[in-house]
């Protein structure tokens, strides 16, 4: 990793009608040890206990927290994220999703990890269906478990891998695959700003579920922003929810993206 900088962030929080995740996540991200960041959430067409949600935690939590709403047309998640980015004047952006809740070190490492011409993305666990409605129910703090109780949980089968929340100083091997798109996850995903604005952000004609995220790294790489890895650094604890095939419309628009060499311009 390289030395600490001070930056400020946003973390651009995106949801769905999911009002009991979202408020694990939002305190996890009161319980950060950096504290230069402000979250930005963008609501993909949530009902009214989401606004309300955040419109309490806004008062309660020691950062600032903002919605963002977009009516329910469908899975528009490009759209409501660069909605939600533009509410913000924050120099680096960490997206994440409603549903993973973090680690206390998770933006102090997103800063420690940040450079020049990179962007960063990170691991997750996910926790299986019993363990994600307990945590929920009771209002368990799964973010500050200590990596033995994981550890645990994984010999019990509940989480899907352990290493992820291992701490390994990786150095240079965090820039072996600057070019690769393969595996990100915009559920955990770092950049700057200006790279972020420079490609005009997510391509809001993806609207099926799939491929946003990699249409933005392909973009970002074909404009010279290289990859640098996150893993053993900034994992996050993936709640569990359905798994929902991606759209073909998204896929086949994908494609047509990597036949045109990642142009930067739609």
């Amino acid at each position: 990793m390289t030395a600490s900088i001070a930056l400020d962030i946003a973390v651009i929080v995106s949801t769905y009608e999911r009002p009991d995740a979202l408020g694990a996540v939002l305190r996890s991200l009161d319980d950060q040890t950096y504290r230069r960041f402000e979250v930005v959430v963008a609501d993909d067409g949530s009902g009214p206990n989401a606004r309300a949600l955040v419109a309490r935690r806004a008062e309660e939590l020691g950062y600032p927290l903002r919605h963002v709403w977009q009516e329910d047309r469908g899975y528009r998640l490009a759209a409501i994220r660069n909605r939600a980015a533009a509410e913000t004047e924050r120099e680096y952006l960490v997206f994440l999703d409603g549903d993973c809740v973090v680690r206390p070190d998770f933006l102090r490492r997103h800063a420690r990890l940040a450079e020049p011409g990179h962007f960063v993305h990170g691991s997750r666990v996910r926790l299986d269906r019993r363990l994600s409605r307990t945590a929920l129910e009771r209002g368990l703090p799964v973010g500050r478990w200590r990596t033995s109780r994981w550890l645990v949980e994984r010999l019990r089968g509940r989480v899907d891998r352990f290493t992820p929340l291992l701490r390994v100083p990786l150095g240079p091997l965090r820039r072996v695959s600057p070019r690769k798109w393969q595996g990100v996850k915009g559920c955990n995903f770092a950049l700057w700003r200006t790279d972020f604005l420079a490609v005009n952000g997510f391509d809001e004609g993806y609207e099926g579920w799939g491929f946003e995220d990699n249409d933005l790294v392909a973009r970002l790489i074909r404009n010279g922003v290289r990859r640098k890895e996150g893993r053993y650094a900034v994992p996050v604890l993936h709640l569990w929810h359905a798994d929902r095939p991606p759209d073909p419309a998204s896929r086949e628009r994908f494609e047509r993206r990597l036949r045109s060499g990642y142009r930067v311009t739609r």
